[in-house]
């Protein structure tokens, strides 16, 4: 039997097209969808909506089990870090998400150990996604120099925390570890802002309350570098209004009464810590070769 046979007629005629004359001799020329690519903001919105509007209905359907959890220290602790590690996933790689958490977790927990040392019922950290961590006090330090124990502490751990990730870095030559210890130092440098809710902001307070007015300004003044610090200046501002009108009260004299050799301690860990952080970032700091990410 021969091995090579002939299509008939009709195979020929539906056979796929080689040669442009094959396409015009169609009746109905091809269609093709036109290609609208997303713009970037709307790419990013619908990223982060879209496991937010599954995290929303998970909530609402669950509410009660997950405030039960919610209310066990480590349970509470370990769930909210989980979803910031999931919310941070969106805009940046996972294992640097995993890294930038425990870093806030390292720097909370300074806060903890802390206000065990003064003897102040806390809550356990509990995280925000994308905005960070808190720690609620039970119960008020019994003046300023404890509270500005308390806030020092946070940046003083987180300090050691990003210095672990750069000795790692060290080690290993692990350029993930090298941006960890980077954003590491400037987030507890940014802390240090003499604001309130923000650490530093309980610092001062154990200086002067004057130091509030000028962080105040500062803080509206860097709005132009960076927008978020409106957001964090209207958060302050009820306390620090409480708080300033409260400074020739007897109660809050005696809140504020501190012997004037812990004001110059505090001002020299303040003050310290700050020259410190900006000279760890300033050395952390390296621009990514081209077309290689630090976070990647």
């Amino acid at each position: 039997m021969d091995r090579y046979h002939y299509r008939d007629e009709d195979e020929t005629r539906t056979r796929e097209p080689f040669f442009r004359s094959d396409l015009e001799d169609r009746s109905e020329p091809p269609r093709y969808e036109p290609v609208r690519p997303e713009s970037g903001v709307w790419s990013v919105v619908k990223r982060l909506l879209t496991p937010l509007a599954a995290i929303g209905l998970l909530l609402t359907k669950f509410k009660g089990i997950l405030l039960f959890l919610l209310k066990v220290k480590f349970v509470g602790t370990a769930l909210t870090m989980l979803l910031s590690v999931g919310a941070y996933a969106l805009l940046i790689p996972v294992w640097f998400a995993v890294g930038l958490v425990i870093l806030i977790w390292v720097h909370e927990m300074g806060h903890v150990v802390q206000l065990k040392r003064e003897g102040i019922k806390a809550s356990a950290p509990m995280f925000i996604p994308l905005l960070g961590a808190f720690v609620t006090m039970k119960e008020m330090p019994k003046n300023a120099l404890a509270e500005a124990r308390v806030g020092l502490a946070g940046p003083v751990l987180g300090t050691l925390g990003a210095l672990g990730a750069w000795g790692i870095y060290a080690v290993t030559g692990e350029l993930l570890f090298l941006g960890l210890a980077y954003v590491g130092f400037l987030l507890n440098l940014f802390n240090l802002a003499p604001i309130l809710p923000l650490d530093g902001g309980r610092a001062v307070g154990a200086m002067s309350p004057a130091f509030w007015i000028l962080g105040f300004f500062v803080m509206v003044a860097m709005f132009f570098v960076a927008p978020i610090m409106m957001f964090l200046v209207l958060l302050g501002v009820p306390e620090l209004w409480r708080r300033w009108k409260m400074r020739d009260t007897p109660e809050g004299r005696a809140y504020n009464k501190i012997e004037l050799r812990y004001r110059v301690m505090v001002g020299l860990v303040y003050f310290g810590l700050i020259v410190v952080l900006a000279l760890l970032t300033a050395a952390t700091f390296v621009p990514a070769p081209a077309g290689q990410s630090l976070i990647a």
